[in-house]
Protein backbone atom coordinates (compact mmCIF):
# COMPACT_ATOMS: atom_id res chain seq x y z
CA UNK A 1 0.00 0.00 0.00
CA UNK A 2 1.13 3.80 -0.48
CA UNK A 3 2.30 5.16 2.79
CA UNK A 4 -0.18 7.68 4.45
CA UNK A 5 2.57 10.34 3.82
CA UNK A 6 3.36 9.73 0.77
CA UNK A 7 1.05 10.85 -2.88
CA UNK A 8 -1.51 9.12 -4.30
CA UNK A 9 -1.18 8.83 -7.74
CA UNK A 10 -4.31 9.90 -10.74
CA UNK A 11 -3.30 7.37 -13.14
CA UNK A 12 -4.84 6.59 -16.47
CA UNK A 13 -3.78 3.54 -18.54
CA UNK A 14 -5.03 2.94 -22.38
CA UNK A 15 -5.78 0.38 -23.39
CA UNK A 16 -7.60 -2.52 -21.56
CA UNK A 17 -6.15 -6.03 -22.70
CA UNK A 18 -4.31 -7.55 -20.73
CA UNK A 19 -1.21 -5.57 -19.58
CA UNK A 20 -3.39 -2.44 -19.26
CA UNK A 21 -5.62 -3.90 -16.73
CA UNK A 22 -3.12 -6.04 -14.94
CA UNK A 23 -1.06 -3.04 -14.15
CA UNK A 24 -4.28 -0.69 -12.91
CA UNK A 25 -4.97 -4.00 -10.25
CA UNK A 26 -1.36 -3.50 -8.44
CA UNK A 27 -1.96 0.45 -8.69
CA UNK A 28 -5.47 0.12 -7.36
CA UNK A 29 -4.13 -2.37 -4.77
CA UNK A 30 -1.43 0.20 -3.86
CA UNK A 31 -4.17 3.01 -3.12
CA UNK A 32 -3.72 4.92 -6.55
CA UNK A 33 -6.92 6.48 -8.75
CA UNK A 34 -7.00 4.26 -11.85
CA UNK A 35 -8.94 5.01 -15.10
CA UNK A 36 -8.68 2.48 -18.01
CA UNK A 37 -9.90 4.28 -21.10
CA UNK A 38 -10.51 1.04 -24.25
CA UNK A 39 -11.33 1.62 -27.29
CA UNK A 40 -13.98 -1.08 -27.80
CA UNK A 41 -17.57 -0.51 -26.71
CA UNK A 42 -17.29 -3.08 -24.44
CA UNK A 43 -15.27 -5.88 -23.22
CA UNK A 44 -13.05 -7.15 -25.51
CA UNK A 45 -13.15 -10.60 -24.05
CA UNK A 46 -12.43 -12.10 -27.46
CA UNK A 47 -9.03 -13.72 -29.29
CA UNK A 48 -7.72 -16.83 -29.75
CA UNK A 49 -5.55 -19.21 -27.54
CA UNK A 50 -2.91 -17.90 -25.77
CA UNK A 51 -0.52 -19.63 -22.78
CA UNK A 52 1.44 -18.19 -19.86
CA UNK A 53 5.06 -19.71 -18.93
CA UNK A 54 7.87 -19.32 -16.81
CA UNK A 55 7.44 -15.74 -15.02
CA UNK A 56 4.30 -15.08 -16.63
CA UNK A 57 2.99 -17.52 -14.03
CA UNK A 58 4.99 -16.35 -11.43
CA UNK A 59 3.26 -12.86 -11.93
CA UNK A 60 -0.66 -14.34 -12.15
CA UNK A 61 0.41 -16.22 -9.13
CA UNK A 62 1.53 -13.02 -7.51
CA UNK A 63 -1.98 -11.51 -7.67
CA UNK A 64 -3.74 -14.35 -6.13
CA UNK A 65 -5.29 -15.73 -9.55
CA UNK A 66 -3.86 -18.63 -10.15
CA UNK A 67 -6.57 -20.63 -9.06
CA UNK A 68 -9.34 -18.83 -11.07
CA UNK A 69 -6.78 -18.96 -14.44
CA UNK A 70 -6.84 -23.03 -14.03
CA UNK A 71 -10.21 -23.00 -13.69
CA UNK A 72 -10.37 -21.81 -17.45
CA UNK A 73 -7.63 -23.61 -18.63
CA UNK A 74 -8.28 -25.42 -22.20
CA UNK A 75 -7.31 -29.14 -22.66
CA UNK A 76 -4.77 -29.08 -25.29
CA UNK A 77 -2.22 -32.45 -25.26
CA UNK A 78 0.13 -31.71 -27.69
CA UNK A 79 0.90 -30.50 -31.01
CA UNK A 80 0.07 -33.13 -33.83
CA UNK A 81 1.90 -32.19 -37.61
CA UNK A 82 -0.01 -33.63 -40.03
CA UNK A 83 0.32 -33.83 -44.06
CA UNK A 84 -2.24 -32.57 -47.06
CA UNK A 85 -4.66 -35.78 -46.51
CA UNK A 86 -4.63 -35.05 -42.79
CA UNK A 87 -2.38 -38.38 -42.00
CA UNK A 88 -0.32 -37.00 -38.70
CA UNK A 89 3.46 -37.09 -39.30
CA UNK A 90 4.44 -37.32 -35.81
CA UNK A 91 3.49 -35.23 -32.48
CA UNK A 92 4.95 -32.71 -29.64
CA UNK A 93 3.30 -33.65 -26.32
CA UNK A 94 2.72 -31.29 -24.09
CA UNK A 95 4.54 -32.03 -20.52
CA UNK A 96 1.94 -31.75 -18.02
CA UNK A 97 3.38 -33.42 -15.03
CA UNK A 98 4.08 -30.04 -12.53
CA UNK A 99 7.89 -31.01 -13.30
CA UNK A 100 10.83 -30.36 -15.69
CA UNK A 101 10.28 -28.16 -19.27
CA UNK A 102 6.99 -27.26 -20.84
CA UNK A 103 7.39 -27.80 -24.71
CA UNK A 104 4.97 -26.44 -27.90
CA UNK A 105 1.81 -26.65 -25.73
CA UNK A 106 2.31 -24.83 -22.16
CA UNK A 107 0.70 -26.68 -19.09
CA UNK A 108 -1.29 -23.16 -18.40
CA UNK A 109 -3.14 -22.73 -22.18
CA UNK A 110 -6.05 -20.45 -22.02
CA UNK A 111 -8.29 -18.48 -24.20
CA UNK A 112 -7.30 -14.25 -24.56
CA UNK A 113 -11.07 -13.65 -23.98
CA UNK A 114 -10.80 -15.54 -19.93
CA UNK A 115 -7.76 -13.87 -19.18
CA UNK A 116 -9.33 -10.60 -19.89
CA UNK A 117 -12.48 -11.17 -17.93
CA UNK A 118 -10.27 -13.07 -14.97
CA UNK A 119 -8.55 -9.44 -14.87
CA UNK A 120 -11.42 -7.15 -15.21
CA UNK A 121 -13.48 -9.08 -12.80
CA UNK A 122 -10.50 -8.92 -10.30
CA UNK A 123 -10.38 -4.86 -11.09
CA UNK A 124 -14.07 -3.84 -11.54
CA UNK A 125 -14.71 -2.55 -8.43
CA UNK A 126 -11.55 -0.32 -8.15
CA UNK A 127 -11.02 0.95 -11.13
CA UNK A 128 -12.46 3.17 -13.40
CA UNK A 129 -13.39 1.53 -16.81
CA UNK A 130 -14.02 4.03 -19.45
CA UNK A 131 -15.15 1.72 -22.94
CA UNK A 132 -15.55 3.03 -26.20
CA UNK A 133 -13.10 5.78 -25.69
CA UNK A 134 -9.05 6.73 -26.98
CA UNK A 135 -6.75 9.05 -25.69
CA UNK A 136 -5.86 11.01 -28.74
CA UNK A 137 -2.55 13.06 -27.89
CA UNK A 138 -1.17 14.56 -24.70
CA UNK A 139 0.16 17.44 -22.83
CA UNK A 140 2.30 17.45 -20.24
CA UNK A 141 4.36 19.32 -17.99
CA UNK A 142 6.99 18.43 -14.90
CA UNK A 143 4.34 18.13 -12.71
CA UNK A 144 1.13 16.57 -14.87
CA UNK A 145 0.07 14.98 -18.25
CA UNK A 146 -2.99 15.97 -19.52
CA UNK A 147 -5.07 13.32 -21.94
CA UNK A 148 -7.28 14.13 -24.83
CA UNK A 149 -9.81 12.18 -25.31
CA UNK A 150 -11.56 11.08 -28.88
CA UNK A 151 -14.61 12.08 -27.19
CA UNK A 152 -13.25 15.36 -26.70
CA UNK A 153 -12.38 16.04 -23.59
CA UNK A 154 -9.15 16.59 -21.80
CA UNK A 155 -8.36 15.25 -17.93
CA UNK A 156 -5.27 15.93 -16.25
CA UNK A 157 -3.59 13.27 -14.24
CA UNK A 158 0.00 12.48 -12.81
CA UNK A 159 0.91 8.93 -14.82
CA UNK A 160 -0.02 8.06 -18.81
CA UNK A 161 0.11 4.44 -19.28
CA UNK A 162 0.25 3.70 -23.41
CA UNK A 163 -0.89 -0.29 -23.00
CA UNK A 164 -2.87 0.04 -26.47
CA UNK A 165 -0.74 -2.25 -28.02
CA UNK A 166 1.79 -3.35 -31.32
CA UNK A 167 0.35 -0.56 -33.05
CA UNK A 168 0.01 2.26 -30.01
CA UNK A 169 -0.85 5.98 -30.26
CA UNK A 170 1.02 6.45 -27.37
CA UNK A 171 4.03 5.03 -28.74
CA UNK A 172 3.92 7.71 -31.83
CA UNK A 173 4.61 10.39 -29.55
CA UNK A 174 7.23 8.71 -26.88
CA UNK A 175 9.32 8.04 -29.40
CA UNK A 176 12.13 10.58 -30.57
CA UNK A 177 11.06 11.53 -34.49
CA UNK A 178 12.49 8.62 -36.92
CA UNK A 179 13.09 5.89 -34.16
CA UNK A 180 12.42 2.49 -35.24
CA UNK A 181 10.13 0.48 -33.99
CA UNK A 182 9.00 -2.65 -35.88
CA UNK A 183 10.92 -5.73 -37.02
CA UNK A 184 9.54 -8.06 -39.48
CA UNK A 185 9.86 -11.00 -39.48
CA UNK A 186 8.48 -12.05 -42.88
CA UNK A 187 5.39 -13.84 -41.05
CA UNK A 188 1.38 -12.67 -41.22
CA UNK A 189 -1.38 -14.45 -39.48
CA UNK A 190 -4.98 -14.48 -39.99
CA UNK A 191 -7.18 -16.30 -37.24
CA UNK A 192 -11.00 -17.12 -36.61
CA UNK A 193 -13.46 -19.48 -34.95
CA UNK A 194 -15.36 -22.14 -37.36
CA UNK A 195 -18.21 -24.81 -35.80
CA UNK A 196 -16.19 -27.61 -34.33
CA UNK A 197 -16.41 -31.24 -36.24
CA UNK A 198 -16.78 -34.85 -34.96
CA UNK A 199 -13.22 -35.02 -36.27
CA UNK A 200 -11.52 -32.45 -34.53
CA UNK A 201 -9.61 -33.38 -31.42
CA UNK A 202 -8.04 -31.95 -28.93
CA UNK A 203 -4.36 -32.09 -30.00
CA UNK A 204 -3.34 -28.60 -32.04
CA UNK A 205 -2.67 -29.61 -35.61
CA UNK A 206 -0.38 -27.82 -38.03
CA UNK A 207 0.14 -28.38 -41.76
CA UNK A 208 2.63 -26.91 -44.20
CA UNK A 209 1.55 -26.27 -47.30
CA UNK A 210 3.80 -24.99 -50.30
CA UNK A 211 3.80 -21.53 -51.11
CA UNK A 212 5.01 -20.65 -47.70
CA UNK A 213 1.82 -21.23 -45.69
CA UNK A 214 1.13 -23.00 -42.95
CA UNK A 215 -2.27 -24.34 -41.21
CA UNK A 216 -2.99 -24.57 -37.69
CA UNK A 217 -6.27 -26.05 -36.32
CA UNK A 218 -7.11 -25.53 -32.22
CA UNK A 219 -9.95 -26.76 -30.50
CA UNK A 220 -10.88 -24.87 -27.46
CA UNK A 221 -14.48 -26.57 -26.14
CA UNK A 222 -16.98 -28.40 -27.76
CA UNK A 223 -18.72 -26.31 -29.85
CA UNK A 224 -15.67 -24.24 -31.90
CA UNK A 225 -12.29 -24.58 -33.28
CA UNK A 226 -9.71 -22.14 -34.14
CA UNK A 227 -8.69 -21.64 -37.64
CA UNK A 228 -5.24 -20.00 -38.10
CA UNK A 229 -3.30 -19.02 -41.50
CA UNK A 230 0.38 -18.24 -41.38
CA UNK A 231 1.55 -16.48 -44.47
CA UNK A 232 5.52 -16.01 -45.12
CA UNK A 233 5.76 -13.04 -47.38
CA UNK A 234 7.72 -10.06 -47.44
CA UNK A 235 5.64 -8.10 -49.71
CA UNK A 236 3.96 -4.49 -49.67
CA UNK A 237 0.44 -5.80 -50.42
CA UNK A 238 1.11 -8.35 -47.52
CA UNK A 239 1.76 -5.34 -44.85
CA UNK A 240 -1.01 -3.46 -45.96
CA UNK A 241 -3.86 -5.87 -45.88
CA UNK A 242 -4.19 -5.52 -41.98
CA UNK A 243 -5.54 -2.30 -42.18
CA UNK A 244 -7.90 -3.02 -45.15
CA UNK A 245 -11.55 -3.73 -44.51
CA UNK A 246 -12.29 -6.93 -42.70
CA UNK A 247 -14.36 -8.01 -45.93
CA UNK A 248 -10.76 -7.55 -48.21
CA UNK A 249 -8.64 -9.03 -45.97
CA UNK A 250 -10.73 -12.00 -45.99
CA UNK A 251 -10.69 -12.21 -49.69
CA UNK A 252 -6.60 -11.38 -49.69
CA UNK A 253 -6.23 -14.83 -47.44
CA UNK A 254 -8.98 -17.23 -49.51
CA UNK A 255 -6.34 -16.11 -52.05
CA UNK A 256 -3.67 -16.83 -50.96
CA UNK A 257 -4.41 -20.09 -49.45
CA UNK A 258 -6.33 -21.46 -52.67
CA UNK A 259 -5.72 -25.01 -53.41
CA UNK A 260 -3.54 -25.05 -50.15
CA UNK A 261 -4.67 -28.55 -49.22
CA UNK A 262 -5.82 -30.33 -45.97
CA UNK A 263 -9.25 -28.70 -44.31
CA UNK A 264 -8.20 -25.18 -46.59
CA UNK A 265 -11.73 -24.68 -47.92
CA UNK A 266 -13.76 -25.93 -44.46
CA UNK A 267 -11.62 -23.08 -42.91
CA UNK A 268 -12.40 -20.52 -45.58
CA UNK A 269 -15.95 -21.57 -46.20
CA UNK A 270 -16.18 -20.50 -42.50
CA UNK A 271 -14.58 -17.07 -42.51
CA UNK A 272 -17.70 -14.95 -43.24
CA UNK A 273 -20.54 -16.69 -40.45
CA UNK A 274 -17.15 -16.08 -37.89
CA UNK A 275 -17.93 -14.29 -34.49
CA UNK A 276 -14.34 -12.23 -35.07
CA UNK A 277 -11.85 -12.16 -37.78
CA UNK A 278 -7.99 -10.80 -36.95
CA UNK A 279 -4.84 -10.56 -39.76
CA UNK A 280 -1.94 -9.05 -38.43
CA UNK A 281 1.35 -8.97 -39.22
CA UNK A 282 4.01 -10.96 -37.13
CA UNK A 283 6.19 -8.22 -35.75
CA UNK A 284 8.59 -7.17 -32.48
CA UNK A 285 8.24 -3.75 -31.01
CA UNK A 286 11.93 -2.85 -30.71
CA UNK A 287 12.84 1.08 -29.11
CA UNK A 288 15.60 1.99 -26.91
CA UNK A 289 13.11 4.17 -25.03
CA UNK A 290 9.85 3.60 -22.79
CA UNK A 291 8.73 6.28 -21.54
CA UNK A 292 9.30 10.34 -21.34
CA UNK A 293 8.57 12.23 -18.70
CA UNK A 294 5.37 11.02 -16.92
CA UNK A 295 4.49 8.97 -20.07
CA UNK A 296 5.19 5.50 -20.22
CA UNK A 297 4.77 2.08 -22.63
CA UNK A 298 3.81 -0.82 -21.38
CA UNK A 299 3.39 -4.28 -22.53
CA UNK A 300 3.09 -4.74 -26.81
CA UNK A 301 3.13 -1.27 -26.85
CA UNK A 302 6.81 -1.27 -25.40
CA UNK A 303 8.07 -4.48 -26.40
CA UNK A 304 5.66 -6.56 -28.38
CA UNK A 305 7.60 -9.86 -28.83
CA UNK A 306 5.22 -11.93 -31.43
CA UNK A 307 3.23 -14.47 -31.38
CA UNK A 308 6.55 -16.99 -31.62
CA UNK A 309 8.57 -15.95 -28.46
CA UNK A 310 5.60 -17.76 -26.30
CA UNK A 311 6.29 -14.89 -24.08
CA UNK A 312 3.87 -12.02 -25.44
CA UNK A 313 1.27 -12.19 -22.76
CA UNK A 314 3.41 -13.20 -20.10
CA UNK A 315 5.67 -10.18 -21.03
CA UNK A 316 2.70 -7.90 -20.41
CA UNK A 317 1.98 -9.83 -17.26
CA UNK A 318 5.55 -9.37 -16.08
CA UNK A 319 6.06 -5.82 -17.10
CA UNK A 320 2.74 -4.86 -15.28
CA UNK A 321 4.45 -6.41 -12.39
CA UNK A 322 7.83 -4.73 -12.39
CA UNK A 323 6.32 -1.29 -13.59
CA UNK A 324 3.44 -0.84 -10.60
CA UNK A 325 6.12 -2.15 -8.56
CA UNK A 326 8.80 0.40 -8.93
CA UNK A 327 5.83 3.31 -9.09
CA UNK A 328 4.60 2.20 -5.88
CA UNK A 329 8.49 2.22 -4.45
CA UNK A 330 8.54 5.48 -5.41
CA UNK A 331 5.46 7.59 -6.35
CA UNK A 332 6.76 11.28 -5.53
CA UNK A 333 9.79 10.61 -8.00
CA UNK A 334 8.14 9.07 -11.28
CA UNK A 335 11.46 9.88 -13.14
CA UNK A 336 13.03 7.63 -10.80
CA UNK A 337 10.47 4.64 -10.88
CA UNK A 338 10.32 5.04 -14.85
CA UNK A 339 13.91 4.48 -15.28
CA UNK A 340 14.27 1.39 -12.77
CA UNK A 341 11.36 -0.29 -14.54
CA UNK A 342 13.15 0.08 -17.78
CA UNK A 343 16.69 -1.03 -16.36
CA UNK A 344 14.70 -4.25 -14.37
CA UNK A 345 12.50 -5.29 -16.86
CA UNK A 346 15.16 -5.03 -20.18
CA UNK A 347 17.15 -7.59 -19.77
CA UNK A 348 13.92 -10.03 -19.50
CA UNK A 349 12.61 -8.70 -22.52
CA UNK A 350 15.85 -8.40 -24.50
CA UNK A 351 15.80 -12.57 -23.32
CA UNK A 352 12.15 -13.36 -24.94
CA UNK A 353 12.77 -11.28 -28.00
CA UNK A 354 15.87 -12.68 -28.78
CA UNK A 355 14.01 -16.20 -28.90
CA UNK A 356 12.57 -15.34 -31.88
CA UNK A 357 15.14 -16.50 -34.85
CA UNK A 358 14.12 -15.50 -38.21
CA UNK A 359 16.27 -18.13 -40.04
CA UNK A 360 14.24 -20.63 -37.91
CA UNK A 361 10.87 -19.13 -39.02
CA UNK A 362 11.78 -19.11 -42.32
CA UNK A 363 12.62 -23.49 -42.18
CA UNK A 364 9.40 -23.72 -40.86
CA UNK A 365 7.73 -22.43 -43.79
CA UNK A 366 8.91 -23.73 -47.35
CA UNK A 367 7.64 -22.33 -51.08
CA UNK A 368 8.98 -25.16 -53.02
CA UNK A 369 6.67 -28.26 -52.66
CA UNK A 370 9.70 -30.89 -52.74
CA UNK A 371 10.73 -28.62 -49.74
CA UNK A 372 7.71 -29.24 -47.91
CA UNK A 373 7.89 -33.22 -48.83
CA UNK A 374 11.28 -33.27 -47.43
CA UNK A 375 10.53 -31.44 -44.14
CA UNK A 376 7.42 -33.56 -43.51
CA UNK A 377 9.57 -36.39 -43.93
CA UNK A 378 12.21 -35.40 -41.90
CA UNK A 379 9.64 -34.28 -39.41
CA UNK A 380 8.00 -37.67 -39.04
CA UNK A 381 11.50 -39.92 -38.25
CA UNK A 382 12.49 -37.27 -36.37
CA UNK A 383 9.29 -37.34 -34.19
CA UNK A 384 9.56 -41.16 -34.07
CA UNK A 385 13.26 -40.28 -32.20
CA UNK A 386 11.13 -37.92 -30.29
CA UNK A 387 13.99 -35.51 -31.00
CA UNK A 388 11.56 -32.67 -31.60
CA UNK A 389 10.03 -32.83 -28.40
CA UNK A 390 13.69 -32.22 -26.44
CA UNK A 391 14.52 -29.80 -28.90
CA UNK A 392 11.27 -27.61 -27.84
CA UNK A 393 11.57 -28.24 -24.39
CA UNK A 394 14.77 -26.49 -24.42
CA UNK A 395 13.38 -23.65 -27.14
CA UNK A 396 10.05 -22.46 -25.49
CA UNK A 397 10.78 -22.79 -21.93
CA UNK A 398 11.64 -20.12 -19.33
CA UNK A 399 12.30 -17.89 -22.65
CA UNK A 400 13.00 -15.04 -19.32
CA UNK A 401 16.54 -17.21 -19.53
CA UNK A 402 17.98 -16.72 -15.48
CA UNK A 403 15.96 -13.74 -15.18
CA UNK A 404 13.98 -13.65 -11.89
CA UNK A 405 10.62 -11.43 -11.31
CA UNK A 406 11.46 -8.98 -8.05
CA UNK A 407 10.33 -9.10 -4.92
CA UNK A 408 8.28 -6.08 -3.94
CA UNK A 409 5.89 -4.88 -0.94
CA UNK A 410 2.66 -5.49 -3.47
CA UNK A 411 3.52 -9.32 -3.35
CA UNK A 412 3.24 -9.93 -0.07
CA UNK A 413 2.52 -13.83 -0.97
CA UNK A 414 5.56 -13.92 -3.12
CA UNK A 415 6.21 -15.26 -6.56
CA UNK A 416 4.83 -18.83 -7.31
CA UNK A 417 7.36 -21.90 -7.89
CA UNK A 418 9.13 -21.40 -11.50
CA UNK A 419 6.36 -24.78 -12.39
CA UNK A 420 3.21 -25.50 -11.02
CA UNK A 421 0.64 -28.16 -11.74
CA UNK A 422 -1.98 -26.93 -13.84
CA UNK A 423 -4.66 -29.16 -12.81
CA UNK A 424 -7.54 -30.12 -14.28
CA UNK A 425 -8.31 -28.56 -17.66
CA UNK A 426 -12.10 -27.69 -18.77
Amino acid sequence: MVAEDTKSLKVLIAGGGVAGPALAFWLARAGHHVAVAERYPALRATGAQVDLRGQGIEAIAAMGLLDEVRAHLVAEPGVAFVNGSGRRLGAIMANTSGQGKQTLTSEFEIMRGDLVRILHDATKDDVDYRFGLTVEGFDQTQDEVVAHFSDGSDETFDLLVGADGQGSRIRRDVLPEGAEVSWRTGLHMAYWFVPRVASDSDMRETYAAPGGRQIMRRSHNATETQAYFILRDSSAEASAVHRAPVEDQQRFWADRFRGAGWQTQRFVDGMAEAPFFYSQEVLQVRTDTWSTGRVVLLGDAAHCASPYSGMGISGGLVGAYVLAGEVNATPDDLVGALARYDSTLRPFVDEIQAAVKPRLLAFGFPRPRIAVAALQAAFAVACALRIPERIAARATTDRGGAWTLPRYEQASAGPAPRRASAGPAR
